[in-house]
């Protein structure tokens, strides 16, 4: 007999739960901040433990720890002690797929801080920052901890991304494969790892290019793998006979996005190929994870950076305003999208 389902809340506490979900989320960047889960690896310890190594309040810290308990987080034990859970244990710098970045980047004060001008961005359309900054961009305000933490938060589903990607197209027909605005080269190397006879290379600022560098030396591909810094607003570098862009499109208007690409084509030998891997819009907007994530990644894009997610058609008109093509639209598992494109 199966166990009987739990009553639905009714519609007025559903809606209280959405409104208080900044509570968990801002309780999640400061345990990340903080190091709980670090502190944690031993095995249970008591809020008095751990306030005395985080220089924190103890009677405050163990009522957010509770907080993070009741959603799973953290675990309290019969004496009062607090314990990682599966979930928890995510939060560790060290552990394999840590979430500690990306909680910090998605639920820090810098992203709640643009979140909270969303009036002025849907009455301008314009992102957060554009209210005191006109000339500005998303990551002029980062400083090289911040990009740091970027690069670390976008790498944390590189090797679940990467290869489902390998496993859906077929990166073997090219020689030189570069990785544009790659960050610290976590996509490429999990593509390199699953094509032996590929060549890469990672453009991206010089920040990121330096910590690629330190990357693809740990992992033993420095010789397969090149490293270019710069500006692709300005110019991409040639030599290679596909051009990947990971979740960087989304970060741009049409105009800078197209600026971009149009900077690829200029490059391009005939017969090269540009590769966008983005989730693209759902036609119709449901329940559904993958339309909660789209919505709320296209809303998160206007409010931080200007960008957008795009639909297949908006796909579509960008390529042809760079000067390509669209050929095919190749899924993934990992809830993007191999878009790629040939120049006209």
């Amino acid at each position: 007999m199966s166990a009987a389902k739990p009553p639905a809340l009714p519609p007025g506490i559903l809606l209280y739960q959405m409104a208080i979900g900044h509570y968990v989320s801002r309780a999640l960047d400061l345990a990340a901040r903080l190091g709980v889960a670090d502190l944690l690896a031993a095995g249970p310890q008591s809020a008095t433990a751990l306030a005395a190594k985080t220089a924190t309040d103890a009677g405050a810290l163990r009522r957010v720890l509770r907080l993070l308990a009741s959603v799973g987080v953290f675990r309290e034990e019969e004496d009062g002690d607090f314990g990682l859970t599966p979930l928890g244990d995510l939060l560790r710098s060290d552990a394999p797929g840590s979430a500690r970045a990306s909680v910090m980047l998605f639920a820090g004060i810098s992203i709640q801080d643009s979140w909270k001008e969303l009036e002025y961005c849907v009455r301008t359309g314009q992102p957060a920052f554009r209210k005191h900054s006109p000339d500005a961009d998303a990551f002029s305000f980062m400083d090289p901890e911040a990009e740091k933490n970027f690069d670390a938060a976008m790498a944390t589903f590189a090797p679940a991304t990467s290869a489902a990607m390998a496993a859906a197209y077929d990166f073997s027909q090219f020689g030189t494969l570069m990785d544009v605005g790659g960050g610290n080269g976590a996509i490429l190397i999990g593509l390199l790892g699953a094509n032996p006879k590929l060549r890469g290379i990672v453009f991206d600022r010089a920040g990121a290019a330096e910590r690629a560098r330190e990357k693809l030396a740990e992992a033993g591909l420095s010789a397969r793998c090149q490293v270019a810094a710069g500006d692709f607003f300005r110019e991409v570098p040639a030599g290679a006979d596909a051009y990947l862009m990971k979740h960087v499109i989304h970060d741009w208007n049409d105009e800078q996005a197209t600026t971009i690409l149009r900077n690829c084509r200029r490059v391009m030998q005939p017969g090269a190929k540009l590769l966008i891997a983005e989730g693209v819009y759902p036609p119709h907007i449901d329940q559904s994870l993958e339309s909660r994530g789209a919505a709320a990644n296209d809303v998160n894009m206007l409010v931080v950076a200007g960008g957008r997610q795009r639909s297949e058609e908006e796909f579509r008109a960008l390529y042809r305003g760079a000067g390509f093509e669209l050929t095919k639209i190749v899924p993934t598992l990992a809830r993007l999208c191999v878009i790629e494109g040939v120049p006209r």
